[in-house]
């Protein structure tokens, strides 16, 4: 048995103490657009009706608009303590969800006279999905450039999706931070599209709710890290609990400072983290190396992650330097991970051996008054 130990305040939610948090950091380094994290989060979450357009988790090419098509430029987040109403993404701009014309192609009898396309519902959702611009990124030859960015909701430290819910609906619960919501009491007014500067809110149109990532939090509650985390063949996600000490998500943001928020200019204070990608240099006219400037602009990072960036990658430079010449770092290893468990902190448990009996209890969340 797992146990997660975590203080639960007495108080009412309007005034309720945050006894933890769940965080995730995603190594930029590593990822190399696989898509196996949007495919689970895809097969375990959203295959029922109205969710055929819904991606929970994208891997987004950067430099690129990303799902929905333009979303960082459609205003949302917090100012003054207060929700900025930013635009609401319409169904063609998150696109995908399409029905295909699998009838006249297979059994058409039109031969080669028929492919395969997507089935235009009028409206103009075929014109854009997830990953739609995939692998264009930015530059020009020989200085082409892109990564890959992994989108999830971020769980926020301050929801602004929770604040601009005119029913309740969404909100974040104590014991880990989970944004949820009650699709029971959401009456799709849909103002948490508008306020979510990450726009990683979705709308159901056949059941009139908005929806979005859970965090997989019945698997968190048996101590199984999140689909997208679990399956990733790159070792690049790690889960755990923000204030732990002696786990890596502590590590890498508030020790090394190498994990870093999505443009936390929106005052959200997201908990997904990222570490930035490090480039080759960039290359001359005669194709020698310019060693003053790598591939990927500076200006670029520092707009989606903000001015700690540079810091961010100087550090992770100088530690590749301390490693090439002998020495050892602790941060290096961690990033690596030699051993695949130390991703998950206390989310370790697998699967396959839960006992699913409706009576089986595999974690204990342990309560106390907050002091």
């Amino acid at each position: 048995m797992t146990t997660i130990a975590v203080e639960q305040s007495v108080e009412g939610n309007a005034g309720a103490h945050q006894a933890g948090q769940v965080a995730m950091v995603f190594d930029l380094n590593k990822c190399m657009g696989c898509q196996t994290c949007s495919v689970a989060c895809k097969v375990l979450w959203t295959g029922e009706e109205g969710e055929e357009h819904e991606w929970w988790m994208t891997v987004n090419t950067q430099p690129g608009l990303g799902t929905p098509k333009g979303w960082e430029e459609m205003g949302g987040g917090i100012k003054d303590g207060k929700p900025v109403a930013g635009h609401q993404p319409s169904r063609a701009e998150f696109g995908g969800g399409w029905t295909f014309n699998y009838e006249e192609v297979l059994y058409g009898g039109k031969g080669a006279g028929a492919h395969l396309h997507p089935v235009d519902p009028g409206d103009g959702s075929t014109r854009w999905g997830m990953n739609w611009d995939e692998d264009q990124g930015g530059g020009e030859y020989p200085n082409a450039y892109y990564f890959y960015l992994p989108r999830l909701c971020n769980h926020c430290t301050h929801p602004v999706c929770a604040q601009a819910c005119p029913t309740g609906a969404m909100y974040k619960r104590q014991e880990d931070g989970v944004v949820l919501r009650d699709e029971t009491v959401c009456q799709g007014a849909r103002f948490c599209m508008e306020a979510c500067p990450y726009k990683k809110i979705y709308f159901n149109y056949a059941r009139n709710v908005a929806q979005h990532c859970i965090l997989c939090f019945p698997r968190l509650e048996v101590g199984v890290a999140p689909a997208c985390a679990r399956q990733c063949p790159g070792r690049l996600v790690f889960v755990g609990m923000r204030s732990d000490p002696e786990g890596p998500i502590h590590k890498l943001v508030d020790e090394w400072g190498i994990a870093l928020p999505l443009h936390p200019e929106y005052g959200t204070e997201p908990n997904i983290y990222y570490v930035p990608p490090l480039a080759p240099y960039r290359l001359n006219e005669d194709m020698s190396i310019d060693y003053e400037n790598p591939r990927i602009p500076p200006e670029y990072l520092e707009s989606l992650f903000g001015p700690r960036v540079h810091d961010a990658l100087g550090t992770l430079r100088s530690e590749m330097e301390r490693v090439r010449a002998g020495g050892t770092s602790e941060m290096l290893d961690t990033l690596i991970v030699y051993r695949w468990p130390e991703l998950f902190g206390p989310f370790t448990t697998d699967p396959a051996g839960l006992d699913r009996r409706p009576e089986a209890v595999a974690v204990s969340l342990t309560t106390k008054p907050a002091s």
